[in-house]
């Protein structure tokens, strides 16, 4: 049986392109829907950081810096190595291509993993905005303001974290079945795409909530 020849992207075939592009274009669409989505919490956190300067800079100083700037690291990482899984994939280099793509899950996992143990710090210290919340600063109801800001944007992230986990595990099983290949590489073009849309929003988060004194 003959076996197939893998196509380098620059001679893909005038109707691959068109694909390609296409599922491009589609994931676009979808992300200038997040954009709007995360551009709507961040409008809100300016607006009450203006108003309430002084609480939101002495409440930031109850955040774990040293883990988010970590996490901060750990998703630069991650930017990297599933930008060159996409390289890889495209080149036809497999087997580079599913190591990349692991790291990148395992980078996703320790993020999550450290979020998840700085919640539990703050929830212990009752700092979460719930019915136990107990702020040793002053002003505790604009506090309050804060941490309902920085639970929800931080968890609306972490969500898309877990999202996009799911996308680079689901592309890496199909690189190792063989179903992606150079000539049907836009799964991981895609996946790689959200996933540095979901790093870029952390970009923002990080200086607005952990460093804001």
């Amino acid at each position: 049986m003959a076996q197939s020849v893998a196509k380098p992207v620059e001679h893909l075939e005038l109707g691959e392109r068109e694909d390609i592009e296409l599922n491009s274009l589609g994931m676009w669409v979808y992300l200038a829907s997040e954009i709007m989505f995360f551009g709507v919490l961040f409008t809100a956190y300016i607006v009450y950081r203006h108003a309430y300067p002084q609480v939101f800079a002495e409440a930031s100083k109850f955040l774990d810096t040293r883990i988010g700037s970590i996490n901060t690291l750990l998703l630069l990482s991650s930017s990297f190595t599933v930008a060159l899984g996409v390289n890889a994939t495209q080149r036809g280099e497999r087997r580079l291509s599913l190591m990349l793509l692991a790291i990148t899950v395992i980078l996703g996992l320790g993020f999550l993993g450290l979020k998840f143990l700085e919640y539990s710090h703050e929830i212990e210290n009752n700092l979460f905005p719930g019915g136990s919340f107990n702020y040793p600063g002053t002003n505790p109801d604009q506090a309050k303001l804060f941490f309902s800001l920085y639970f929800v944007m931080t968890g609306m992230h972490a969500l898309h974290m877990v999202v996009g986990i799911a996308f680079v595990s689901t592309v890496g099983f199909l690189t190792w079945q063989q179903w992606i290949t150079p000539q049907r590489y836009a799964p991981v073009e895609l996946a790689a795409l959200f996933w540095h849309f979901v790093d870029i929003v952390w970009i923002f988060i990080f200086p607005l909530l952990y460093l804001v004194a």
